[in-house]
């Protein structure tokens, strides 16, 4: 079939190519001088001939079914196709070719337009190579056998501060500090006999250097190369110094937060100690000035002091508290207890303050036992039942508990203001106070906040039901254990004294304070007692061999003057009588430094500042039984 003409020149306009067209049986139906030229035939010597005389004999029968398959299905193949294709001269050379694929319809049937462009292999696999070496977004370095660099891409230019010619034929060691150079050599003497993959990230600390001598972090990841001129090295390098700079500001900032944390619980195990110590002395000297003084008006005075003195030990208290819980220095210490010790202890200081509102209190029976900290599950229980009294003008402050679905669910009920449902989140708030009618002025605002950390700390749950001018009810939830007779028997409550105990006793009180210890001294001598006074565990030990009884009661700060602690004293002095004496030891100090005093057989650890009339009365139970009631 001839070719039109004016599709021929068509064609041959169109193209800058090697042209060759054939029909559908494979034969050459047209081909432009470009081609003969490329191919080394004479002017129309092609024409005619089947398609496949223009390609190695080995690849003759495979192009034929190739062909086929292209007629049945056409389509336009561009010339960067990333096809490796051959083709061959007349006389027998073989070339590597690039080839485009144009299926043309001529009326009379298919034809295929082919553009035939040749190429050398090593300027197709340069180019290639070269695209993604400076498309690459980290410097890449390419070293000979010989540890000179071969290849350097742009942002190995960028990152080094070199110009490419400065860079190419050099020792890769000129991209290290001067210090690191010898010990590379080795280094890459070592990979070369080993060569291997090795990722960044490895956890060294790799240091390059600028062409103006300063030095950066790096991360280097390695590759061998093998190529016919020998075998190469890859490497891909990363500047990390703004991580390292990121990294740095992350470990400043987390090493000052520790420093600030540290120096925050010091301040706070001095607080606890240092403030408390006197409203300690203010507490011990009004209760000893209430029972010396006769005159309504001068009674009038103390009970407004105590007043005083009472609202300044609870602001105390709550602020100390909340630092100690926002600065993470409590621990809880958990154990297994039988609640109803819980509710027994607290019952006596509820029902008290409940009587001087005209308040009814009430606590249930519950033999469940729980999984808690006590002291920090006391602590809420008594913020909950304080509050309760507070907003409560007159009813009942109840607490009672309900076991269901594996744990204990312990409620305050009270029949005072309630609380609106918007309110219930802001309530835990540090100094929200409820703004209602019949709300009390009186507190901070602290108490549901302690509530709410003291909850999460121990992971027990707290929830609010509430009806404006009805009452409301806070409920806390923990693990139930048990509740077995047996396991209570081995854990009995404290006792219910009676309200009039014997007086008189001898008592030893070490107090390194003066002023504390001449206030404590007022207090119990005015309460009848007998006191002999020390300031340290060896002056205590010194004192008691004069004594002309075993003394009834050891009463003793834990932090003394000479180093010594309270612990040690009561030991020294029990040594001595051979009898495990009752004691108290007071302390202010919040830190873990006090824990062992609670594990003191027959003793009662005691926070500053302590409640007096509660301690006469614990001193009181001591002396006529020998023993204290558990805490």
């Amino acid at each position: 079939m001839n070719l039109p003409s004016e599709i021929a020149q068509e064609i041959i306009k169109s193209s800058n190519e090697a042209i060759v067209v054939a029909d559908g049986n494979g034969s050459i139906v047209f081909v432009n001088q470009r081609a003969e030229n490329l191919f080394g035939y004479s002017p129309g010597e092609l024409l005619g001939q089947s398609l496949e005389v223009l390609m190695p004999e080995t690849l003759r029968d495979k192009h034929v079914k190739h062909r086929k398959h292209f007629h049945r299905t056409p389509h336009a193949r561009p010339l960067v196709s990333g096809l490796s294709l051959r083709g061959r001269r007349k006389n027998g050379e073989i070339f590597a070719a690039e080839i485009s694929l144009t299926p043309v319809d001529s009326g009379e049937g298919m034809l295929v337009s082919s553009s035939i462009r040749e190429i050398s292999e090593a300027g197709a696999s340069e180019a290639y190579f070269r695209h993604i070496l400076e498309s690459a977004p980290d410097a890449m370095i390419i070293v000979d056998p010989n540890g000179r660099i071969a290849i350097a891409n742009d942002q190995a230019v960028r990152i080094f501060g070199y110009s490419r010619p400065e860079l190419i034929g050099q020792p890769v060691e000129m991209l290290l500090p001067e210090s690191m150079r010898g010990r590379h050599i080795g280094h890459r003497e070592f990979y070369a006999r080993d060569p291997n993959i090795r990722p960044m990230g490895r956890g060294l600390e790799l240091l390059g250097r600028h062409a103006d001598g300063s030095t950066f972090p790096v991360e280097i990841s390695l590759s061998p190369v093998i190529s016919a001129a020998g075998p190469f090295v890859s490497s891909v390098i990363r500047d990390v110094t703004d991580r390292k700079k990121m990294e740095a500001e992350l470990i400043e900032a987390r090493q000052a937060a520790e420093r600030a944390n540290k120096a925050n619980t010091a301040f706070l195990a001095a607080a606890s100690h240092d403030l408390r110590q006197p409203v300690q002395a203010l507490s011990l000297l009004t209760g000893a000035l209430r029972r010396t003084v006769k005159t309504p008006l001068a009674l009038e005075m103390v009970e407004s002091q105590q007043h005083s003195l009472d609202a300044m030990t609870n602001l105390l208290n709550s602020l100390l508290d909340i630092s100690r819980l926002d600065a993470g220095a409590v621990t809880p210490d958990f154990e297994e207890f039988p609640i109803q010790r819980l509710i027994d202890r607290l019952s006596a200081e509820f029902g008290r303050q409940a009587r001087q509102k005209s308040l009814r209190f009430e606590s249930g029976t519950c033999t469940t036992i729980v999984r808690s900290d006590p002291n920090l599950l006391a602590e809420i229980i008594q913020n909950l039942v304080s509050n309760a009294i507070r907003y409560t003008a007159k009813g009942t402050v109840a607490l009672t508990c309900t076991e269901r679905d594996g744990q204990l669910c312990l409620q305050v009920r009270d029949t005072g203001i309630g609380i609106e449902a918007q309110h219930f989140e802001a309530i835990f708030r540090e100094f929200h106070q409820i703004k209602a009618a019949g709300a009390t002025k009186e507190g901070f605002g602290l108490g549901l906040a302690i509530v709410r950390r003291l909850a999460d700390l121990l992971g027990h749950q707290v929830l609010v039901e509430s009806t404006p001018g009805e009452g409301s009810c806070f409920t806390i939830c923990l693990p139930a254990v048990a509740a077995t007779d047996d396991l209570i028997a081995d854990n009995p409550a404290i006792a219910q004294r009676p309200d009039q105990e014997e007086r008189g006793g001898l008592v030893v009180l070490i107090e390194d304070d003066e002023k504390v210890a001449r206030a404590w001294g007022m207090l119990l001598e005015a309460e009848g007692f007998r006191v002999a006074t020390a300031s340290s565990a060896g002056e205590a030990r010194a004192v008691v061999n004069y004594l002309d009884r075993v003394p009834d009661l050891i009463i003793s700060d834990f932090h003394l003057l000479d180093g010594s602690t309270g612990v040690e004293a009561v030991n020294q002095i029990r040594a001595v009588f051979n009898k495990p004496l009752p004691a108290f030891i007071v302390s202010g100090d919040t830190s873990k430094v006090v824990q062992d005093a609670r594990s003191l057989d027959n003793s009662l650890l005691m926070s500053k500042p302590v409640d007096i009339d509660q301690l006469l009365k614990l001193a009181r139970a001591a002396i006529s039984s020998g023993r204290v009631a558990d805490d």
